[in-house]
């Protein structure tokens, strides 16, 4: 059967289903885009920057970041190493408070994701239902059993299971991508507490040092 005539077959409910798996294809396209590039980047610009801060090249470390501020990561560290000779205790407030900040970005579009993973099957279900109804008030009406009353009857069970497996299928496709980015989400929170711990310990160090520094001696 082709297409065309499926989505006929499959009723009314099959327009806000078709509307619901554009804008998945689409949201998911965004989501792909953003994180290859996000995981083709992130761990070199990182390790980069440590080792230039490490090597006490600030004005490089932020020379580095300044050019990938398109990265979240970068916008975290450059919200606490921008400080103006922070305490520890700041840095680390400005670092956590920046992370905060940065989730609802790394998790776009995981509500409208779970909505229709929701509701794409409850539409399948209501488009069941239209099709039984139409099939037995077929039934129920009079009038030849080979003609028109067999064609309402047949159609009806046509929509009830196309519909289903519509909503299914929507849902399927959905939940597959939704649960990939919500694991990437989790390993992008871990990566982020870790390389901000990282960068936290180097300037406690050098912190601690600049203070020792300018410690009077007895």
């Amino acid at each position: 059967m082709a297409f065309s005539n499926l989505f006929t077959a499959g009723g009314v409910v099959m327009w806000p289903l078709l509307g619901f798996s554009i804008l998945a294809v689409a949201l998911i396209i965004e989501r792909v885009v953003f994180w290859v590039k996000i995981t083709k980047r992130q761990n070199r610009v990182v390790r980069e920057v440590l080792q230039l801060y490490r090597l006490d090249n600030v004005v490089g470390a932020l020379d580095k970041l300044q050019q990938n501020t398109d990265l979240p990561i970068a916008r975290i560290f450059l919200a606490a190493l921008e400080l103006e000779e922070p305490t520890p205790e700041e840095f680390r407030l400005a670092l956590e408070s920046e992370a905060q900040a940065e989730i609802p970005l790394i998790k776009r579009f995981q509500n409208i994701f779970d909505t229709i993973i929701g509701l794409a099957p409850l539409l399948g279900l209501l488009g069941t239902v239209l099709g039984l109804i139409i099939s037995f008030a077929s039934l129920d009406a009079p009038g030849d059993l080979g003609g028109e009353k067999t064609r309402n009857v047949t159609g009806g069970i046509s929509q009830a299971l196309v519909s289903t497996a519509a909503g299914l299928i929507v849902a399927i496709f959905t939940l597959f991508f939704a649960n990939s980015f919500r694991g990437l989400y989790m390993r992008q929170i871990a990566w982020i507490q870790e390389y901000g711990g990282q960068l936290e310990l180097l300037y406690r160090r050098r912190y601690e040092r600049g203070e020792k520094s300018y410690a009077p001696t007895r």
